[in-house]
């Protein structure tokens, strides 16, 4: 099955929907969505607006970078170290 990937305006209206009182079951049917993906988007995105969601993406994704960056150069000391640690 191919992977949605849902819009902040969408997600923000679907858990609006849900508070305004539709049924869990009857919004993930209607949208294609599993219960898993709903309550992991309200317990992440509840109570909040478009452009509040769309700086927390922003700040996941910075955030990835910089841990990818961090391996990198972790793995790039580490070589450095056991090539300086060999007696020659």
């Amino acid at each position: 099955m191919a992977k949605k990937r849902y819009t902040e305006e969408q997600i923000v209206a679907i858990l609006k929907e849900s508070a305004a009182g539709a049924k869990t079951e009857e919004i993930c049917r209607k949208y294609g969505v599993s219960h898993g993906t709903f309550y992991l988007w309200r317990t992440k995105f509840a109570g909040m607006a478009v452009p509040d969601i769309k700086r927390l993406r922003a700040l996941e994704d910075e955030n990835l970078k910089l841990k990818r960056k961090v391996g990198e150069l972790t793995m790039d000391l580490d070589a450095t170290k056991e090539l300086l640690s060999k007696n020659w």
